[in-house]
């Protein structure tokens, strides 16, 4: 059996490498090793026109969206906080598009930390834009244990309080039409949202591509088989 094509949405940035310094679409490694490593088969997605979206991700069996810069406001009709980052229009758009087009087509998808924030906007919810305590440094992941709810898809995948890698300074707050929460930090924190069977629709706050535990892409790409 041919591996699954697992689609990943790329940051849009100026990097520097050898004698260059240019715009850039770039992933971190962990990405496409974390697909490959749970038995799929990677491909970046850099932003497109968002027209485009659909006819992507026909030709894709699964698709994931990768973390990243904090999500615009206005998509969830809300003034930006001070401490909100600068907007990634075109990763806005292009990103929420792959999304309409996975729900709308039923391609199996995994949004990680600003990708299950964009899950959640995606379907109508909003965004605390700032809370403390989960970024133990800047530029540096931290660590907390996630408790699973039972009966989830998420708590099908990892039953157990486990400990997951951390970066992220916002979170869901009014959760999307259809999405159910599937985990929670400590402190109440939704860590994971998921759309019920059938379809395989699941967002995790954290960073699993930072970490060894890959049974949360394993599901993915098995969906996508």
């Amino acid at each position: 059996m041919s591996q699954p094509l697992i689609g990943v949405s790329t940051y849009l940035n100026e990097a520097s490498w050898g004698v260059w310094r240019l715009p850039a679409a770039l992933l971190p490694a962990g990405y496409p090793r974390l697909v490959q490593s749970a038995g799929g088969m990677a491909a970046m997605l850099p932003p497109d026109d968002p027209g485009r979206a659909a006819s992507v991700v026909a030709r894709l069996d699964g698709l994931v969206v990768a973390g990243g810069p904090d999500v615009e406001p206005v998509r969830y009709g809300a003034e930006p906080d001070p401490r909100t980052g600068p907007p990634a229009r075109e990763r806005d758009a292009w990103e929420l598009a792959l999304i309409d087009a996975a729900l709308a087509d039923g391609t199996p998808l995994l949004g990680i930390c600003r990708g299950m924030q964009l899950l959640n906007v995606a379907l109508g919810g909003t965004l605390v834009q700032h809370l403390d305590g989960h970024v133990e440094a800047t530029g540096v992941f931290g660590r907390h244990p996630v408790t699973p709810v039972e009966g989830t898809r998420y708590a099908s995948l990892v039953p157990e309080e486990s400990a997951v890698p951390t970066y992220h300074h916002q979170s869901v707050d009014r959760l999307g039409d259809g999405l159910v929460v599937s985990a929670h930090a400590q402190d109440g924190t939704v860590e994971a949202v998921e759309l019920p069977d059938p379809a395989w629709v699941l967002g995790v706050q954290w960073h699993p591509e930072m970490g060894e535990d890959t049974r949360v892409m394993a599901g993915l790409v098995r969906a996508a088989s």
